[in-house]
């Protein structure tokens, strides 16, 4: 079954004047796919000129809240790790947006009130949605196989695909993942305010198809995360200002609301719950990728025995490497160079060369 169409014509002109060097040398081409149970979705691809042929793709995935283009690809300094894993590593770089966040297609229950409805968009159908990303970027690549890098609950996705499709991914880097390493969870799983009062161990089926999100409440749990009072040391206003921005512009009704918020699938945080609560969505032992499992010291996402119990499974891995960034928080790809960033970057383009 042909699992991707192919839009000819840019669908949106690209992020805006070079914020740095490393822009000045990337280009950007958005285009649709189409998943092989029929929904649209929207992909951003980025190269550097005269890249290297036939050498794999990296598809990165965002996570359970905010899209491809706002966790990805910020027309600030230091706001775009895609561009920056192309300038040093000379790949094309895809940034997608899985059913029901961006501008990819929405299931129809999210024009539906919230609770009319249980979550939706699972890890299933991430998968789906990957594998219609990974066949247009094998296509445009010329490759058998490509890279995949997931943040969060991308990470998991990333996986899940990966353990689906091992033929497919030669290297595979989950950043900040959750991986049912433990039943127990300071803000997913049993006895969080998810968790059905009636059932402890099961999501609460009340909390609804999506969720509306505002800019201020992309922060509290990043500000937490923070170790020093002054944020702004830690990360660039004018970033976060950015982020803000694009998670609500990602979305045609943020503005319809007051103050505007904009849809995410609550799907996601079904899947994570019960990975909180110890039960493991897919086995590790059937990825056969290269893999880099990152997870940084002020997370409050994924948990120290999730990597554990990845690494303890992934038995089949061709490679294997498990780093902790000390000092570094949940959102380290958006923080400054000084506080992780710069790290990441190292540990990433390092791993991809080998």
């Amino acid at each position: 079954m042909k699992h991707f169409v192919l839009t000819l014509a840019a669908l949106a002109p690209g992020a805006g004047e070079p914020a740095n060097a490393t822009e000045a040398v990337v280009s950007r081409h958005d285009f649709h796919v189409t998943t092989d149970d029929g929904m649209r979705l929207c992909v951003r691809e980025l190269r550097a000129p005269g890249g290297r042929p036939r050498q794999q793709p990296l598809i990165l995935i965002h996570g359970a809240r905010v899209p491809g283009i706002a966790s990805f690809d910020l027309a600030v300094p230091n706001g775009s790790l895609a561009a920056d894993l192309v300038a040093r590593t000379g790949r094309a770089v895809y940034v997608m947006d899985i059913r029901g966040y961006g501008c990819s297609q929405r299931p129809p229950e999210l024009e539906q009130p919230a609770h009319a409805s249980r979550p939706v968009v699972h890890a299933h159908e991430a998968a789906r949605d990957i594998a219609a990303v990974v066949a247009a970027a094998r296509q445009r690549s010329d490759s058998e196989s490509v890279a995949l890098l997931g943040w969060a609950t991308g990470g998991m996705w990333a996986a899940y695909y990966s353990a689906q499709h091992p033929e497919r991914v030669a290297d595979l880097v989950t950043l900040n993942a959750i991986y049912g390493g433990s039943d127990r969870h300071a803000q997913l799983g049993p006895g969080s305010p998810n968790s059905d009062p009636a059932h402890p161990d099961r999501i609460n089926p009340g909390i609804g198809a999506y969720a509306r999100n505002d800019a201020n409440s992309l922060l509290p749990g990043w500000d937490r995360s923070i170790p020093i009072a002054d944020k702004a040391t830690w990360r660039d206003p004018a970033l976060v200002a950015a982020y803000q921005k694009a998670a609500l512009d990602s979305d045609p009704q943020s503005f319809s609301h007051n103050p505007p918020a904009f849809r995410a699938p609550m799907g996601a945080i079904e899947d994570s719950f019960y990975q909180a609560s110890g039960r493991r969505l897919f086995d590790a032992s059937s990825i056969t990728a290269r893999t880099l499992v990152v997870r940084c010291e002020h997370d409050f996402w994924s948990r120290p025995e999730d990597a554990d119990a990845f690494a303890h499974d992934a038995v089949r891995a061709a490679a294997l490497r498990v780093v902790t960034l000390k000092g570094a928080t949940h959102y380290v790809h958006l923080d400054r160079p000084e506080r992780g960033r710069d790290e990441l970057l190292q540990e990433v383009v390092s791993f991809l060369a080998n």
